[in-house]
């Protein structure tokens, strides 16, 4: 109950930031018709549609984004003939059809009286719909809260009640706006003949604020906005009630109930649905023993290189009384993809326990926030030790000894041997001049193409010959979604300027799942030596499945140099760049 409190409070704020203007026109424009037939089944409209996208954004792989992106699309027409036709009465008419199409229910504006008429609940409803498909509130503390999870009660029911708590909260300040808009036109138009003024300034501002949308200006310029006031207040809410959220949390996790006597953060291990290496894990596993639980995901570089130490420890001290879990936790879509994670797991040497965690509920349990981390549990059940990123391997390694000697056993005090090999092997950090670069706009840095990045649309872009370093560009015809650049056609290119002993790219297959030839090149020429394990001497490779490969391992001197990959087929997903 304390976290759908927090949601409710939460969405009543929205109407105090500014990423709630672009449909504030939209609410007003209904402010001066009868509540229950007009502004209320907008209202539901807008909260059913919002709550049940942003819960498939939150728990569901890349198709709910690309559906939803063409949902998005249509809700964005039609709220601008919605605004059309309040400017321009005589259009009405002739809006009617294609809106009907799109869920929108538009009546003729020209005659005021008969236009209330046919403004139905239906159409006030589907209108809602469209508008709540285009909303996008601000990412503010407490829905960051809620939607890193569904991360504290699973992809059930229990999230989309979640987000639709804070929707109804989000509709209630909307409503209490409607009404108070209402009262004051109906005054306005007892003093000033001001309604056809009123109705077309209305109708600019909806338009005005779906060309807002449409620019992307909703989410990154309104959304960074935000008033001090009210992000510092949702803040002391989450300070408050989040210790009773914990504690929910940890009791009742999943379709699991934990042993009574394992508690805190590993009891959420014990919730988990799904598992690679073993069989469900039972509380009666874990208590009384010493356990490391390392967060990670497998296209991540620094992931990777902290495996031989992970694996080494887990050989070693297995039979001392050392359990190791792994608790995958993706970053990219394609990576929510079980049949994906356990072909890796394999391929990596992951032969300890590995859970699912595509719904955050463990890395929320333990407020982790890096891949990756490592947390040393002692047999106590308490976190004794954590290390985020890589390297301190050998204060890691006295850690485990200490925790196996307090729990009575007989641990070694010679270090473990560890074997590492192709992206596996130590970053060479003397000569790491150069850092991890995503290509989706939604973390993008370092793009020089001229005319800049156009966002989720296809584009043709043309590269530069004198790259600075640590810049990159596209050559050919690309898409640039969120999470990655997408080739639309054959003989597309990409090309960075690094410093680096290693590169590395992570990489998908086009989206029917047809591999993707490449070539690489270092200033133009064929790598020879300084190859990766995934390309040969001449940098031929193959695109088969979404992971990390290693194009560049510079046998020679590292300098800076310019990687060209050149694609021969069309349909690849390139992702980020990584370095070591």
């Amino acid at each position: 109950m304390t976290l759908f409190i927090l949601a409710y409070a939460a969405g009543l704020l929205t109407i105090a930031s500014p990423c709630i203007f672009p449909i504030l026109p939209i609410i007003l424009a209904r402010a001066d018709e009868p509540f229950r037939r007009s502004g209320l089944p907008l209202l539901i409209g807008l909260t059913l549609t919002f709550a049940v996208a942003a819960s498939l954004a939150s728990v569901a792989g890349n198709w709910a984004i690309e559906a939803n992106r063409y949902g998005r699309t249509i809700a964005l027409i039609a709220m601008t003939l919605f605004g059309l036709a309040l400017l321009l009465p005589t259009l009405a008419t002739r809006l009617m059809a294609p809106l009907v199409l799109l869920g929108v229910k538009l009546s003729n504006w020209a005659g005021q009286n008969d236009a209330k008429a046919n403004r139905t609940p239906v159409a006030s409803l589907l209108l809602g719909i469209a508008t709540g498909l285009v909303w996008a509130p601000c990412a503010g503390p407490v829905l960051g809260l809620i939607l890193t999870g569904a991360a504290l009660h699973g992809p059930g029911i229990d999230t989309v009640l979640l987000l639709l708590a804070y929707g109804l909260g989000a509709a209630t300040s909307l409503a209490a706006g409607m009404l108070l808009g209402g009262r004051l036109l109906a005054k306005a138009r007892e003093l000033m003949p001001w309604s056809d003024g009123v109705r077309r300034a209305l109708g600019g501002a909806v338009v005005l604020g779906a060309i807002a949308i449409w620019a992307g200006l909703d989410t990154r310029l309104l959304t960074q906005l935000s008033l001090p006031s009210t992000t510092a207040f949702e803040s002391k809410l989450i300070d408050t009630l989040q210790p009773a959220a914990s504690a929910q949390a940890g009791t009742s996790i999943g379709n699991a109930t934990p042993h009574a006597s394992l508690s805190g953060p590993l009891a959420s291990i014990v919730g988990s649905r799904q598992w690679l290496n073993t069989s469900p894990l039972k509380a009666e596993d874990l208590q009384g023993k010493v356990v490391l639980v390392n967060f990670w995901t497998y296209s991540c570089i620094n992931c990777l290189r902290v495996l031989p130490h992970i694996r080494a420890w887990a050989d070693k001290y297995r039979d001392q009384g050392l359990v190791v879990i792994g608790v995958h936790t993706p970053e990219f879509a394609f990576e929510k993809n079980v049949g994906n994670v356990s072909t890796a797991t394999a391929k990596l040497g992951v032969g300890y326990p590995v859970a699912i965690d595509n719904d955050f509920r463990v890395w929320r349990a333990f407020s982790n926030n890096a891949w990756p981390a490592l947390y040393f549990v002692g047999a106590d059940g308490r976190i004794r030790h954590q290390a985020i990123g890589e390297g301190n391997y050998a204060t890691s390694e006295k850690v485990i000894q200490q925790l196996l000697a307090e729990a009575g056993h007989n641990p070694t005090d010679d270090a473990a041997t560890v074997t590492a090999e192709g992206t596996q092997v130590a970053a060479d950090e003397v000569q790491l001049r150069s850092s991890e670069t995503y290509l989706g706009y939604g973390q993008a840095t370092g793009f020089t193409s001229p005319g800049g990045a156009r966002e989720d649309v296809p584009s043709v872009y043309r590269g530069i010959d004198m790259l600075p370093l640590n810049r990159w560009t596209l050559g050919g015809t690309w898409t640039i979604g969120r999470e990655y650049a997408q080739l639309d056609e054959a003989s597309g290119r990409i090309a960075y300027r690094f410093h680096a002993r290693d590169l590395h790219l992570v990489l998908g297959p086009s989206p029917d799942g047809k591999s993707v030839r490449f070539r690489v090149t270092i200033n133009g020429a064929a790598p020879g030596a300084s190859h990766g394990t995934d390309t040969d001497a001449e940098g031929y490779g193959t695109v088969t499945d979404a992971k990390l490969y290693q194009l560049v391992r510079q046998a020679g001197d590292v300098t800076d140099r310019t990687f060209g990959i050149e694609f021969l087929d069309p349909g690849v997903r390139a992702y980020a760049f990584t370095f070591g």
